[in-house]
């Protein structure tokens, strides 16, 4: 499976539910996404074939090391850059979006460089 913007968003997501729930389960991704259960279950299936998530037989949801390494990656450029752009003066919700839009593309290269300026000058 080819790791895509989609795939990225599906394991953020169950790795931020994961922060806020006892348990995750699919339809709690569809509400948090605004999908479809039914889209939800086949991204859920493919994730799970692929070995990003478990799920376990009530149906609840949980990440792999692998879908973890990938959720913390994405999750970390998401909440860098959301600060990074607020502290610039661009107000929460287009920094919220335009951070989601960011962290998929940036190469590591460049998200490390952003990363070391914005905690050393900014304190972020």
């Amino acid at each position: 499976m080819k790791i895509n913007e989609s795939v990225e968003n599906y394991l953020e997501t169950i790795l931020i539910l994961s922060k806020k729930l006892p348990v995750v389960r699919s339809i709690d991704i569809a509400n948090e996404l605004n999908f479809k259960k039914s889209s939800i279950s086949v991204a859920m299936k493919n994730l799970r074939l692929n070995g990003y998530i478990v799920v376990s037989d009530a149906g609840f949801i949980t990440l792999t090391p692998d879908g973890l390494e990938i959720a913390e990656k994405i999750y970390e450029r998401h909440d860098l850059l959301s600060k990074w752009l607020i502290a610039l003066g661009v107000d929460e919700q287009t920094a919220t979006n335009d951070a989601c839009r960011m962290e998929h593309y940036m190469s590591a290269e460049s998200f490390s460089a952003i990363k070391k300026f914005v905690l050393e000058q900014m304190n972020i």
